[in-house]
């Protein structure tokens, strides 16, 4: 049962208001013709969920002390964080209401109140009146009407509730109170700004690979997104590509498992920045409604230079007998030379190939990390399903107590109409480990990892056998 259904119909408020001494009551501005009390509003946004909201408004004020009514603020408001500053203005006293009007919320507010029960015939229409005292609003409304106890059942018949007032502190938007000391009476634009939660963006990417012309068209969107519980309209919007220590140390929101950096850039953007982050300022004012997810363009590349490759990975100096895909990748560059010519916002990006019709066909997706301009990217888009490979430890001997020798035989399978170049690599290459003899170079290229690059001809197979001199 869902006590709702009951509470709905008439409110009646009641003109009496609360005296407070020596204190003025203003008025909240007059809202627009949208019915926002907010003035002009900057947000800027960061990557961890949280936003700096700061919204200038006019207020008309009496001298001394006043206590001034800021609906339309963020429903999630960091009240701690809460500054407010203008000409003549002090601050004395502030009270952040978050109880929004409901149903459900005036009947719990009620408890203990006399409510009025309207019941109308559903053949007559006539309405009958009864005063009623809520004794529970949890679960259930448990009503006492004169010498009887009474449950408000959802019984299909009209009924409806009538309260003579909001109770105390509980609004039909957001509102931040404000006690205030003022210099002089008059006009005065007051800056409020606080930090909330709820407001935040990601970026998204939209990556079409010609592999034809070896070539990439790469879309960015900044993807915003609003659950604080207020509509911003008309903003200024700034976001901020960081995720910024909001306390507590170190939070591992920018941490993403899947990594695609191959090689950090060393070329500095041209973008804005503030301290370490990069700033990407939206060209025109928008509103950000409350529920919403808006897209914005920021990058619009074509023709970039990229190309596919295949790798294969052996976790552990073991055999992998089972014939296991290749992952497929695509790799390009986001330097000023031959890449995207900017860096990259952590974000998703999504991978389209055309297929034979020349339609654009979903191949795959990847997380990016931050990348700055000039970094060699690695985007895994799935496993390839035609090329594959194995790893068998052919010998491995005991040399003496601390010294193990391992011989390795790496092979490929390729079905594919043309030839491929197979990335292959072995990790837990530990410690002072030698290579005796290979049959294909290989490149060292982290402490405990090698690569080879085996050239595996069409509809063939191609392998490499290597010797390790081991601790253990």
């Amino acid at each position: 049962m869902r006590k709702s259904s009951f509470v709905v119909a008439a409110l009646m408020f009641s003109a009496a208001g609360q005296a407070f001494a020596q204190t003025a009551v203003t008025p909240p501005p007059a809202p627009d013709v949208v019915g926002s009390a907010q003035g002009d509003v900057s947000v800027t946004i960061y990557q961890n969920g949280q936003a700096l909201v700061q919204d200038v408004r006019e207020l008309s004020l009496p001298a001394g002390r006043t206590r001034q009514e800021f609906p339309d603020v963020s429903a999630q408001i960091r009240a701690e964080t809460v500054s407010l500053a203008g000409p003549g203005l002090g601050i004395v006293e502030q009270n952040f209401d978050f109880d929004l009007l409901s149903p459900d919320k005036l009947m719990e507010k009620a408890v203990g109140s006399v409510v009025t029960i309207v019941r109308t015939n559903p053949a007559t229409g006539a309405e009958t009146r009864e005063q009623a005292r809520v004794l529970a609003a949890n679960g259930g409304i448990v009503l006492q009407i004169g010498n009887r106890i009474e449950v408000l059942r959802d019984d299909g018949l009209p009924v409806r509730v009538v309260f003579d007032k909001v109770p105390e502190n509980l609004r039909a938007r957001p509102t931040l109170s404000v006690t205030l000391q003022v210099a002089q009476a008059g006009r005065i634009p007051a800056a409020l700004s606080y930090l909330t939660p709820g407001l935040g963006w990601t970026s998204d990417y939209v990556m079409l690979f010609d592999e034809a012309k070896g070539a990439i068209d790469m879309q960015g969107w900044v993807t915003l997104s609003n659950n604080t519980g207020t509509s911003y309209r008309n903003a200024d919007v700034l976001l901020v590509a960081a995720n910024p220590n909001a306390g507590g140390g170190r939070r591992g929101l920018g941490q993403l498992g899947d990594a695609t950096i191959e090689e950090a850039g060393t070329e500095t953007g041209a973008r804005e920045r503030l301290g370490d982050f990069y700033l990407y300022p939206l060209a025109e004012r928008t509103t950000i409604a409350n529920a919403q997810q808006k897209q914005v363009s920021f990058l619009d590349v074509k023709g970039a230079p990229a190309r596919k490759a295949y790798e294969w990975n052996n976790r552990w100096m073991g055999s992998d007998t089972d014939f296991r895909s290749a992952a497929t990748v695509l790799k390009f560059s986001t330097s000023k030379q031959g890449g995207l010519g900017d860096q990259l916002p952590q974000g998703t990006i999504r991978v389209y190939m055309r297929d034979a019709r020349g339609d654009p066909q979903f191949i795959g997706e990847s997380r990016v990390d931050a990348a700055p301009m000039g970094s060699q990217m690695a985007i895994r888009t799935g496993e390839a399903f035609d090329v594959k490979g194995t790893a068998t430890v052919v010998k491995r001997e005991r040399l003496s107590s601390k010294r193990w020798r391992t011989e390795m035989r790496y092979e490929f399978s390729n079905a594919r109409a043309d030839q491929v170049t197979v990335e292959a690599g072995q990790d837990g290459l530990w410690g002072d480990v030698r290579i005796v003899s290979a049959t294909l170079e290989g490149q060292r290229v982290s402490a405990d990892r090698m690569e080879w690059k085996v050239p595996v001809p069409a509809n063939g197979k191609a392998g490499y056998t290597v010797v390790f001199d081991t601790r253990y």
